[in-house]
């Protein structure tokens, strides 16, 4: 079986403003899944709940982005009926308990990090990569599997540097 590692971030990596505590810490999540798994059950049950609830068409996907779901903002303005979006929850929540999948989580005090490292820095967003995978890697190991990684976009400069990463 191979896995797949899906990354995201939370927060923002950039340094200059570790000093606003809205923006102090910064993080990575990644969750592993077997590739199987998402083509045989998550993909095609996410697909469809995507398409039940918000009328997702593959050529136009829907993305879930929290921010936009809480509140209830197109294309999921269906969610601020409260009936649906608790029919929604408990669908959704309904997979997350039976999906197989794992989660990693990095956080980094972008203050403490500055604070520590003050002639050399590593860049937030690389530093928590560089954890999260080497933990992907003893999963891998554990496992006797190969794997690897999809990172979400995140525009122009910023998936160039990942890249290289």
């Amino acid at each position: 079986m191979k896995y797949r590692i899906y990354i995201d971030e939370v927060g923002n990596s950039d340094l200059e403003i570790s000093h606003d505590p809205n923006h102090r810490f910064f993080s990575l999540t990644g969750v592993i899944i077997g590739v199987d798994h998402v083509q045989k059950a998550l993909q095609p049950q996410l697909e469809a709940l995507k398409q039940k609830y918000f009328g997702s068409h593959p050529d136009e996907p829907i993305v879930l982005h929290r921010k936009e779901m809480l509140n209830a903002r197109p294309p999921f303005q269906a969610l601020r009926d409260p009936e649906v979006r608790l029919r929604f929850d408990n669908e959704l929540l309904h997979f997350l308990a039976n999906w197989e999948y794992q989660v990693i989580s990095v956080c980094l005090d972008k203050k403490k990090h500055q604070e520590t490292y003050t002639e050399w820095r590593y860049d937030p967003y690389h530093y928590c990569l560089a954890v999260l995978v080497e933990r992907f890697v003893y999963f891998l190991n554990r496992h006797a599997q190969p794997g690897d990684a999809m990172a979400e976009s995140r525009g122009g400069k910023e998936d160039t540097r990942l890249k290289a990463a």
